[in-house]
């Protein structure tokens, strides 16, 4: 009985282009620690078979989201983290479903407030980057008789630098010259190296919705439902994507019981440093305990 009160419901949400699968280091790691944890694809993410077309709005590509919290059982809370635009599909589950949340985190997260509209930290953000630094991100219009429906995605230049620069290499043999090696009796071996998990991103990102124009246009979130959910803020202090000046304006914006930063990680600190991250989630489900 002591071991299942000990036990945190961990549900992991993903930032815009990714997937479930950008959390395969930490998920195992949390499980190890004795947390139960769920991650889940948003609608027209990873391997969620709708597609992009026909995601109609903020509300239903967070449906798989808001389906998971509206099927808990009465007395269950979960510790909800969102990255990236992930921190808005927090938000958006917080406001629905606060009773349902012991805590939210917003690990390199947009985090709204309750002042302004759902979209005023990332129109802040859009304003506060120059478009030469966006690089090869490509922008799409998905629907001639509504042009305001755009599509986002990242190109293999903003992945590199802006999003993985700091993705460990990760050591491998090629099977085929081992094969190799063994024919001709060589007794050295060959050993590649290469960024593995941006590799993985650059075949698995997929085209993502920017809902700009429909959450300038929505109510902002209450505080009867998200501003009443305890928030913390962890950070990453070599993101390249969400700077550090950025992550603070948004907290001195819309203050949180406590930040937290993992050091060395890029924006993808789920990769980058899996085990800090994984440590520091651990940390926070202890103290709400």
């Amino acid at each position: 009985m002591a071991e299942a009160k000990k036990q945190k419901h961990f549900v992991l949400v993903h930032g815009s282009n990714h997937g479930a699968w950008c959390w395969y280091k930490v998920k195992p790691r949390l499980e190890a620690a004795g947390h139960r944890v769920t991650a889940m694809d948003l609608a027209a993410s990873g391997i969620n078979m709708k597609k992009i077309q026909d995601v109609r709005s903020f509300y239903e590509y967070n449906e798989p989201l808001l389906e998971i919290l509206a099927s808990l059982s009465a007395d269950e809370k979960v510790i909800l983290v969102g990255h990236s635009f992930g921190g808005l599909s927090v938000a958006l589950a917080a406001d629905k479903f606060p009773h349902k949340i012991s805590v939210a985190i917003f690990l390199t997260a947009f985090m709204p407030d309750t002042k302004h509209q759902p979209s005023y930290v990332v129109e802040r953000f859009s304003e506060s980057i120059p478009r030469e630094e966006r690089l090869d991100t490509q922008y799409s219009i998905i629907d001639k008789s509504n042009p305001s429906r755009m599509s986002i995605l990242f190109g293999h230049k903003f992945l590199t630098l802006k999003l993985y620069q700091l993705s460990p290499p990760e050591i491998f043999l090629s099977n085929i010259t081992l094969t190799c090696l063994d024919i001709f009796h060589h007794k050295s071996i060959i050993i590649f190296s290469g960024k593995i998990d941006l590799e993985l991103a650059k075949m698995l990102v997929k085209p993502g919705l920017l809902f700009t124009d429909e959450l300038s246009k929505a109510n902002e979130f209450s505080n009867e439902g998200y501003g009443s959910v305890k928030r913390d803020f962890v950070g990453s202090d070599k993101d390249n994507c969400i700077p550090k000046e950025f992550q603070q304006w948004m907290i001195q914006n819309n203050p949180v019981n406590e930040v937290m930063a993992i050091k060395g990680a890029d924006h993808m600190a789920m990769l980058s440093k899996p085990q800090p991250l994984s440590d520091c989630f651990s940390q926070i489900a202890h103290k709400y305990a």
